[in-house]
């Protein structure tokens, strides 16, 4: 994990967080957990064994800033539709998925040299992430609040500074993860001298989408669920980066959490 810049995320992240407290704005705190699917380099693309075999943990908290109510005068504020339909998401998060390749190239009927370095080749993507997401609640805010309804929906975008830290392994040959022959042999063709696989921490910027619902679990509590999309802006996350013509993009997730809201004032 690269502390320096992780630190001046969290400073920043802090200061935007106080920024808005002086303002008065109410808060609220939680905490979320989930699995994650990782749609990487690894096994064939939009291939359901894949999708469904390449799976992970995600955890995390979050701080929202909710602009219906004041905090400083125990009143609603002013009766606009931003104010009513949206809220400020921050979050710090954690994920990790166990990589190997799956599908047919791996099949047990396959006996070539090739399918054997795929077998023997697997990863970890571990990331922390912090970052923003603007959330928008079709319905009102205020009413949710009161208990007008037990529903909530919300769709939500925004951007998560990632710090990424994969590993590498090969029980190919001599194990060593430096040597290209341990890998599959038509990485190496396509490459061009440029490595593909890489166990070097690093970090990065990901774009985040997410649509799910809040249910009112009391007056200063809510259960929520999501199924959010996350595209990272670098295909080293899984620790591979092939030129193969399958590997049309960088790496992206899929996760779906469970989490708890309480509302601090």
């Amino acid at each position: 994990m690269n502390i320096k810049k992780s630190i001046i995320a969290l400073v920043l992240f802090l200061s935007i967080q106080s920024t808005y407290a002086q303002l008065g704005f109410s808060h609220e705190i939680g905490a979320f957990v989930g699995p994650i699917a990782f749609k990487s380099d690894f096994g064939i693309r939009n291939d359901f064994e894949t999708n469904s075999g390449n799976t992970g943990i995600a955890i995390g908290i979050v701080h929202y800033i909710n602009f219906a109510y004041r905090a400083d005068c125990n009143c609603y504020t002013t009766d606009k539709y931003f104010n009513d339909h949206f809220k400020l998401r921050t979050e710090i998060s954690w994920n990790r998925t166990e990589l190997e390749h799956i599908g047919k190239w791996v099949d047990e009927d396959r006996q070539t040299e090739e399918a054997e370095q795929l077998r023997s080749h697997t990863g970890q993507a571990q990331n922390w992430d912090i970052g923003m997401q603007l959330e928008y609640f079709p319905l009102s805010i205020r009413a949710f609040s009161a208990g007008a309804y037990s529903f909530a929906p919300f769709i939500s975008a925004g951007a998560h500074f990632v710090s990424y830290n994969p590993s590498v392994a090969t029980t190919f040959g001599d194990g060593n993860i430096n040597n290209n022959d341990n890998f599959y042999n038509f990485w190496d063709d396509a490459s061009g001298g440029d490595p593909f696989v890489s166990s070097e921490s690093g970090t990065t910027w990901s774009v985040v989408t997410s649509i799910g619902t809040r249910y009112k679990l009391s007056v200063l509590s809510d259960l929520f669920v999501e199924l959010r999309g996350q595209y990272y802006f670098t295909d080293f996350i899984d620790g591979l980066d092939h030129k193969l013509a399958s590997n049309k993009n960088n790496d992206w997730n899929v996760w779906l959490n469970f989490g708890y809201i309480y509302y601090l004032d």
